[in-house]
């Protein structure tokens, strides 16, 4: 009788599978988390798996054949593909590589918001105009022969000069004075004023034309002759103008002979009255 034989099969090991790491998303972004996976790795005793992307360590977890862990992609890190490394602290234990891609965010948009733009109002300035001295009119009364009429009018100034002389030699501040109050067209006029301001360039004007021009002193007093053009008989302002106003008044009449005629018929009337008395005598002596 055989004794039995026991055959053993030897039976081949189930193959190890290599270590290996992987990482998601992919890509990641700089400065953002990614998640580290692995496998394979023979599990050791006291041995840490540490994980370094381009050699700078991220993450590091027990010692483990397979699992998953989290970690941050360094903020600095630059676009592109850069290497993940997994590996044990004992060499024995297992190293596993991989790539992660990487991109880097675009820098966030910053809005700038422009303040208003306040416009200030425009505010003109008041409009000023030069004080206007206002000279009474001067009444001038003409006397008939036989008819004598005085018409006084009485001046704004507290005290008036008492002739044009006196104006003239001492005319008040902001005074126009004319030499005569009545002219006829052709006679000489001349204008004294007081009252602008230092050198101040003066202009009289009268009907709508210039009639004169001068300069003041340095007191503010000037004098210069008033020729007109044209003129009509009537009532006419003179206008000094020096930054104020200065006005005066002067009155134009035509010359009469009203008065010499009359003087004639008197004359005439009375040699004629005579001669009728003559004649009367002569006729009443014929008569005797």
């Amino acid at each position: 009788m055989m004794a039995g034989v026991t055959v053993l099969v030897a039976t081949p090991a189930a193959a190890q599978q290599p270590p290996s790491v992987t990482a998601a998303p992919q890509p990641a972004t700089a400065g953002g988390p990614v998640t580290i996976s692995w496998g394979g790795f023979v599990t050791c005793r006291a041995v840490s798996i540490i994980f370094t992307l381009d050699g700078t360590q991220i993450a590091t977890a027990g010692s483990a054949s397979s699992g998953s862990v989290g970690a941050t992609v360094p903020a600095g890190t630059t676009a592109g593909s850069h290497k993940l490394e997994a590996r044990s602290t004992n060499t024995k234990c297992g190293n596993a590589g991989t790539a992660l891609r990487v991109i880097v965010p675009p820098p966030p948009v910053t809005t700038t918001t422009k303040p208003p733009v306040t416009v200030p109002p425009v505010t003109n300035p008041p409009v000023t105009n030069p004080p206007v001295t206002t000279r009474p009119p001067v009444v001038t009364t003409t006397t008939p022969p036989t008819t004598t009429t005085t018409t006084d009018t009485p001046s704004s100034s507290s005290q008036p000069p008492s002739s044009s002389t006196d104006a003239l030699t001492n005319p008040g501040d902001g005074v126009l004075v004319l030499d005569k109050e009545n002219i006829q067209p052709g006679d000489d006029l001349t204008a004294t004023g007081t009252g602008c301001p230092k050198g101040a360039n003066v202009t009289l004007k009268s009907l709508g034309q210039d009639v004169g021009k001068t300069t003041a002193d340095e007191n503010g007093t000037f004098r210069s002759p008033v020729k007109f053009a044209s003129i009509e008989p009537g009532r006419h302002k003179v206008r000094a103008e020096c930054g104020i106003v200065l006005v005066g008044n002067v009155d134009v009449t035509l010359s009469s002979s009203s008065g010499g005629t009359t003087s004639t018929l008197v004359v005439l009337l009375f040699f004629l009255l005579v001669g009728a008395a003559m004649l009367r005598r002569q006729f009443s002596g014929l008569r005797r």
